[in-house]
């Protein structure tokens, strides 16, 4: 694997304690439908999960976005983090997306964020959110959506669905571990595996083409432009912090610092840490229970809350 250009990043070493929880209670609300688009005739119900730290005045909203390889998106994953940074002061919502199980492409996901978003500042009284200071923070493909979704501040593209009253706007973007020129994702490794990533309905390509399409993004760089985050990137985007393990087998590193120099090409504020010594973070759905460790320790979590903390007051 090519090693990765830290010279415009900050490298942080993954090591000593693990974060803890339970020193704030936390109310989670569980199974909330926030939006139901029509799935090959039918309605699908798509939902999140919510936690609300048992403190007075109304808290910045974080929305997390799990990964999965655009194939699956379980709401229910990363609770000890997410739970970590609700008891920082955070209303820390999980949510179920679309993806290619449901014949879905990378515009459905997009918008699936976007509803959440709208559904949550619609709704924000009942949980007590404030609804000026929204985050997104996901990884792997969940990266790769608050990325998109970060870039695209002050559009309507891919707002769809319910509450278009309500703004799908946020104020910052943690991206961890996340895809962004979909062309160039596997460019770090080996030929047999860009091969892979780059084949006709790849995991890659079936999220921009369709499952059933032998299109790829290599072969179509306006499609590859389409699904790019640093495409949208302009003066609303939200401010951006990008980390990622300089042992990431799963997404190249040099993903994050393509985006970072999207970024500061287009006057967008933006950060790159890279986790030395780190894999791809969000591997246990491939029964990697291992290769979380160093995103989880307090070093990784903390830079993640401060960076919070600073972009939303909290």
């Amino acid at each position: 694997m090519k090693p990765t250009d830290t010279s415009t990043s900050t490298v942080i070493n993954p090591d000593g304690p693990q974060i803890e929880c339970g020193k704030t209670g936390v109310t989670a609300h569980q199974d909330i439908t926030y939006s139901s688009p029509t799935v090959s005739g039918k309605k699908l119900d798509l939902k999140l999960d919510l936690q609300v730290p048992k403190t007075t005045g109304k808290k910045p909203l974080v929305v997390y976005i799990t990964g999965g390889g655009f194939v699956m998106a379980d709401k229910s994953a990363n609770l000890g983090q997410r739970t970590y940074v609700a008891e920082q002061g955070y209303a820390v919502a999980s949510i179920q997306y679309r993806t290619t199980t449901t014949g879905s492409t990378y515009k459905d996901g997009v918008a699936d964020v976007k509803a959440s978003i709208r559904y949550l500042r619609a709704h924000a009284d009942e949980f007590g959110i404030d609804t000026s200071k929204v985050a997104v923070w996901g990884q792997s493909a969940g990266g790769y959506l608050a990325a998109m979704a970060g870039a695209t501040n002050g559009t309507k593209q891919f707002d769809s669905g319910d509450n278009l009253d309500q703004s799908s706007d946020v104020q910052a973007v943690v991206d961890e571990f996340g895809a962004g020129d979909l062309a160039k994702v596997a460019d770090d490794f080996d030929s047999e595996t860009k091969a892979t990533y780059m084949a006709p309905g790849s995991f890659i390509n079936a999220y921009v083409f369709g499952p059933d399409s032998t299109k790829t993004v290599e072969a179509d760089p306006a499609a590859n432009k389409a699904a790019d985050p640093a495409t949208y990137l302009g003066p609303d985007s939200a401010p951006f912090i990008l980390l990622q393990g300089d042992n990431d087998h799963i997404i190249s590193p040099s993903q994050s610092l393509i985006l970072l120099n999207a970024l500061k090409a287009k006057g967008v504020e933006g950060t790159r840490y890279v986790v030395k010594g780190a894999n791809h973070g969000d591997m246990s759905f491939l029964g990697d229970l291992k290769a979380g460790v160093p995103w989880s320790t307090q070093k990784v979590m903390g830079t993640i809350t401060g960076f919070l903390d600073k972009k939303l007051g909290n």
